[in-house]
């Protein structure tokens, strides 16, 4: 009965929180179109450039936003999709982080990054408010080209900080060599570091969990297994063997990178870039028998031939349409769904991207096989890409609450959109309302799938009885 006495209290403070919340803001462009049996809103504007996006262990949302800071948000939650911002803090001033940001397994140590460095603050949640001692924890990854430094906080090896450089330019050829440091994704045991410990230098330490990765903007931890995984943005304006073929392919990656414990197995290979690439578009010159997904080169060397790619070089698990520049990836609590965001081409004469999208898994793996074109499900589109990239949201970085809510940043309009899955089969928008499917290379969304999403999803809801006040006094 004190459980349900709880349930019973939680649920109307909801029900009071949600009298004070404003959730009315409509998008600048045509509303999203979400899959069947999603909904989302519109809940934050007006940032300057959004990129990763964060909750801490208080329910607020941390946000990095490129050359400005970092700011926290406390959201009033009127329920479902309607949230509004309580009152907003500026933790961090600083015109030089861009992207990255994670939190301590405790939630006391936040960590951001600039194009060189990985800084860490003590943080109290409760305030907000930071230390005032700044300490680097990475250096020396300071180079044109790609930015974004992504950080990833191991969940099942506490104290791992997993760390994303990209290459310095669209065709880096000293990523070829190892000891370059670039085009990798490296992982660092912070526990080692004391008050005294130099900073850990990219290049030359860490864990490598691969290389030959271009520029993979998306890490992440799958939550049952613990296997990592990264989404890569691929090269553009290639030509194989003197032909232009940069419409549709390279193909973007989702590559694998083995555990965080101590076992070394699928980790630490190349994965092909600068010389070898997946496939999309098969139909290319010389094609001897590839497929979707296998590794290639532009031109048939003694030293870089399709034979070389595909026998010494880590294709990916699954490989996406060219271009799209996929940005982030999370898991559902249970492992079963992935969500990618892809940010939107430039590269090619007719858009494509600018959605998000979920790819299924199981026992910690892809449920398509690698050579497959319909991994992915898109939940939340554009409706007119010929629009984009400026009259369109163009996603970035994913956050998920203890209510199985997705949270979704987009630079390009300086906004956090929410999506949310429920029973119905109708879909909404803070901008309108749409059923149907989205555009693009992912298969529509089924609603398949009946009752309550936080419970599908692995989240515990409180049961509501109908004589609210009832129970209340008899309790």
């Amino acid at each position: 009965m004190n459980i349900l006495k709880s349930c019973l209290l939680i649920r109307l403070l909801q029900v009071v929180s949600a009298q004070s919340v404003t959730c009315n803001l409509k998008p600048g462009y045509a509303a999203p179109v979400m899959a069947d049996g999603w909904e989302s809103r519109l809940i934050v504007n007006g940032l300057r450039q959004p990129r990763s996006i964060l909750f801490d262990t208080e329910g607020a949302l941390l946000v990095v936003e490129q050359q400005t800071g970092i700011r926290h948000l406390r959201l009033a939650d009127g329920n479902g999709t309607c949230l509004s911002v309580q009152d907003e803090t500026t933790l961090v001033q600083d015109s030089a982080l861009n992207h990255g940001l994670a939190l301590s397994n405790d939630g006391r140590t936040l960590y951001a990054s600039t194009a060189d460095v990985v800084y860490a603050w003590d943080y109290d949640p409760a305030g907000p408010s930071l230390g005032s001692e700044r300490r680097t924890v990475v250096n020396g990854m300071d180079s044109g080209g790609h930015t974004s430094r992504t950080l990833l906080m191991s969940q099942m090896q506490p104290g791992i900080l997993v760390v994303s450089r990209g290459s310095d330019g669209n065709v880096d050829i000293e990523t070829a060599d190892v000891n370059s440091g670039r085009s990798q994704i490296k992982a660092f045991d912070l526990n080692n570091l004391t008050a005294g410990s130099n900073p850990y230098d990219y290049a030359s330490q860490g864990r490598l969990l691969g290389w030959g990765l271009r520029n993979s903007v998306g890490v992440v931890e799958e939550p049952i297994e613990g296997g990592i995984y990264s989404v890569e943005n691929s090269v553009d304006q290639i030509e194989r063997d003197g032909v232009d073929i940069h419409q549709d392919n390279p193909g973007e990656e989702m590559n694998y990178h083995g555990f965080l414990n101590a076992s070394t197995e699928d980790q630490g290979g190349n994965y092909g870039y600068p010389y070898c690439f997946a496939l999309w578009d098969t139909d290319v010159p010389n094609n001897d028998g590839l497929i979707v997904g296998n590794q290639f080169s532009a031109d048939q060397t003694t030293t870089s031939n399709d034979t070389f790619c595909r026998e010494d070089r880590v294709a990916p698990r699954l490989t996406f349409q060219a271009h799209m520049a996929p940005l982030d990836i999370i898991f559902l609590p249970n492992g079963t769904e992935a969500f990618i965001s892809f940010h939107g081409s430039w590269d090619r004469s007719a858009p494509v991207g600018y959605k998000v999208s979920y790819v299924d898994f199981a026992s910690g793996s892809p449920v398509a096989a690698a050579d497959s074109r319909t991994a992915t499900t898109d939940i939340m589109s554009n409706p007119d890409l010929s629009a984009c990239p400026r009259g369109c949201f163009r996603p970035v970085s994913l956050a998920m609450d203890t209510q199985g809510r997705m949270f979704m940043s987009s630079d390009a309009t300086g906004e956090i959109w929410v999506l949310a899955k429920g029973s119905s089969s109708t879909s909404t928008s803070g901008g309108g309302s749409s059923t149907g499917t989205g555009t693009g290379t992912g298969t529509s969304a089924s609603p398949t799938e009946s009752g309550n999403a936080a419970a599908r999803w692995g989240y515990q809801s409180c049961p509501l009885p109908a004589l609210f006040w009832v129970l209340w006094t008899l309790f």
